[in-house]
């Protein structure tokens, strides 16, 4: 069988990779003409540079291929991308289907996002019966992801083989090219005072959910959403973790909503005088500030989905960010191995 994944170098995709390679399944990534391809070094798949935006090179991609996973994406969470996140997340998204349908895929899994759904109510539980929000005020990924999520149901109620699955935050090795969460984690290891929102979220292993994935593809039911999530932790508790796993202990001052806000407005602002990439934003304050749980009980029951403690995520992490931090030499010589002799963190 053969496989696409589109968004292939990023966290989730990579990890993915690595999965259904051990699987001994035959990979074609598509990647970004000009991306890092480090992410995929050493691995044996055939990489198809493109762009979800060009639905020539998709159809091309797909050629002989059984499935696809939809990844890519464009994840924004300070304002000014909207057009192009609207562009990535939703036309590319329009552009996947149209190329499966035409090229015969078997099926398609489609990875959107806790974020894509109505945000519930304080005390409500979180699952697959909300339904997608594409008027979301929260941000535009949320919206974007939302409107691409209910094109896959709109293509699956008109024949295409699809599965939707919703992650919470992920989080967890293999972060070559520094997610969010990943970047606060080195925060964590590298200074003793953190400065961070009064709030917490469900955060859920990359490991996880790349086979969370395989298993929607194997087991999800045709058109079925499934939500994929891990462990509500406050973000002080994780940063003390965090610290407790480095030896270097970390305090942790949280600050309160409100004041937050105010501080991540101006934050943008230089962040925009300065050409910077901010992190402390508005809609990143909003997230963490939200105290709903996420049930993933349907993807346990249907799928055999399983997750792994918080802490065993949180070690590993630590772990492979420092030996990330040792290359080049040891990692290039892991590299020249194909990762074989790389830590598996299993």
């Amino acid at each position: 069988m053969t496989i696409l994944v589109t968004g292939a170098t990023g966290h989730l995709g990579n990890v993915l990779v690595r999965n259904l390679v051990a699987r001994g399944e035959r990979v074609r990534a598509l990647v970004l003409r000009g991306e890092s391809l480090l992410p995929l070094e050493g691995l044996p798949v055939e990489v198809v540079p493109g762009d979800v935006l060009d639905e020539d090179i998709l159809r091309f991609a797909m050629q002989g291929v059984d499935q696809v996973y939809h990844l890519a994406s464009l994840i924004a969470i300070r304002p000014g991308m909207d057009e192009k996140v609207w562009r990535v997340n939703v036309e590319g998204t329009q552009n996947v289907i149209r190329a499966a349908l035409a090229t015969g895929v078997k099926r398609l899994i489609y990875t959107s996002s806790i974020h894509a759904l109505k945000r519930p109510q304080a005390a409500e539980m979180v699952d697959e019966r909300l339904p997608f929000d594409p008027e979301n005020p929260a941000g535009i990924y949320d919206r974007s992801k939302a409107a691409a999520s209910l094109l896959m149901k709109r293509a699956i109620r008109e024949g295409l083989d699809g599965v939707i699955v919703c992650p919470t935050g992920i989080i967890g090795p293999y972060d070559f090219l520094g997610s969010e969460m990943g970047g606060l984690v080195r925060q964590a290891m590298k200074q003793r005072l953190i400065l961070a929102v009064d709030g917490g979220f469900d955060f859920v292993d990359v490991r996880d959910v790349a086979q969370g994935l395989i298993l929607a593809a194997e087991k999800g039911k045709r058109g079925e959403i499934y939500l994929l999530s891990g462990t509500w932790i406050e973000i002080k508790t994780m940063l003390t973790k965090v610290g407790e796993i480095t030896g270097r202990p970390v305090r942790v001052i949280m600050l309160p909503r409100d004041f937050s806000m105010r501080i991540a407005k101006i934050n943008l602002m230089v962040a925009r005088w300065f050409n910077l990439r901010p992190r402390f934003t508005p809609y990143a304050i909003e997230t963490v500030s939200d105290s709903f749980r996420v049930s993933s009980a349907k993807a346990r029951e249907y799928l055999g989905y399983q997750t792994r403690v918080i802490e065993e995520t949180l070690r590993d992490t630590v772990a492979w960010w420092r030996l990330w931090q040792r290359r080049p030499a040891q990692w290039s010589f892991l590299l020249g191995r194909g990762l074989a002799e790389a830590p598996q963190f299993r």
